[in-house]
């Protein structure tokens, strides 16, 4: 059996695990796994054709604590990492004792490193999946305050018989032994015509879709999306607003890659897995800068060098102004400036 642990921290870690997971599954249907994450139930169904549902409830890393999906929230994250590492000698004694009493033969995470203690204790074979490790995430902010955390996740890193490094990576010295490894993501279908007789959106309009989970926006800036009217937006639940050419969708009824490949571009954040259905689905990305988050810079030059991508200034998108970014797209200005054969 594969103990496979995915940390809550975005959508995009769970959406490659699930990638990684079904295909291995469907080659391999005799293969036993268990998701140990708290990422929600209905996201991993609507990825995993498994049932039941091979799932356990845990979690072992904190991530970035966030005010809405821009903004981070430096002062929870920490006191968050502060109460989770302080049991840390205590999660990974009850973690291997679980792994044992299930028979696993092997660990996988994306991206906790508790998990690479437990199965070095219980004399297993742990493996890390990602293209950013959290010691090097924390090490950027540059805080004296969180190096006992970025210690003990070096410490976690370090038992990881190896790291499957994907694109978009950050330098990795915690890991001993790294190998590169393509990217990972499900290409979409465009579900156009599904879409449009399900929330009565106009298919003969340009479609945005907003990939956030939660936006702060006032009132004021809602209305001047509102005044869009050449455009139908797209938000997927729980982010909702009201207003004519606003249309709300249940991703349990949608697959997220049909949406990318189903819209003219993607109002987002930089994140590894909006990055990678970019790529699959050659979908224009209009994106938001990040603030306290290391990751940015690095995927933020993978944009400009290789995809098709527009930048919008964080101010603009809470102010609810879109206009020069949509004048860019219709211009055509989101071509990458090299072509990168992923």
């Amino acid at each position: 059996m594969l103990a496979y642990y995915v940390t809550a921290h975005g959508y995009g870690h769970g959406a490659r695990s699930c990638d990684i997971l079904e295909h291995f599954w469907q080659s391999h249907p005799e293969l036993e796994f268990t998701v140990v994450t708290d990422l929600p139930e209905w996201f991993l169904a609507a990825r995993l054709s498994r049932r039941p549902l091979p799932l356990r409830r845990a979690s072992f890393d904190v991530g970035m604590v966030q005010k809405d999906s821009v903004e981070v929230d430096l002062a929870a994250t920490l006191a968050r990492l502060e109460e989770v590492f302080g049991r840390r000698q205590q999660l990974v004694r009850q973690e291997a004792e679980w792994l044992q009493a299930v028979g696993a033969r092997a660990v996988a995470v994306d991206i906790p490193s508790m998990p690479l203690e437990a199965a070095a204790l219980a004399g297993i074979a742990g493996v890390a999946v990602g293209n950013f490790s959290w010691d090097w995430i924390y090490s950027e902010l540059e805080a004296p305050e969180f190096e006992p955390v970025i210690q003990a996740l070096r410490e976690g890193y370090a038992r990881a018989d190896r790291l499957l490094r994907f694109p978009f990576s950050c330098p990795t010295p915690a890991f001993a032994r790294v190998s590169d490894v393509p990217l990972v993501a499900k290409p979409g279908r465009s579900v156009r015509a599904r879409l449009a007789q399900a929330t009565g959106a106009n298919p003969e309009l340009p479609w945005l879709l907003f990939s956030f989970t939660t936006l702060n926006l006032e009132a004021e800036a809602i209305e001047r999306l509102a005044s869009l009217q050449g455009y139908q937006l797209f938000t997927v639940h729980p982010l909702e607003w009201s207003g004519s050419n606003f249309f709300a969708i249940d991703p349990a009824a949608f697959a997220f890659t049909d949406l990318m490949a189903s819209v003219e571009a993607v109002v987002t954040k930089p994140g590894f897995g909006i990055l990678s259905e970019a790529v699959v689905n050659d979908t224009p990305l209009i994106y938001v800068e990040r603030q306290d988050f290391a990751e940015y810079p690095i995927l933020e030059a993978a944009i400009r060098d290789s995809l098709r991508g527009i930048h919008l200034p964080a101010r603009d998108l809470y102010a609810g102004r879109l206009g020069t970014a949509l004048e860019q797209l219709e211009a055509g200005l989101a071509a990458p400036a090299v072509a990168v054969p992923w």
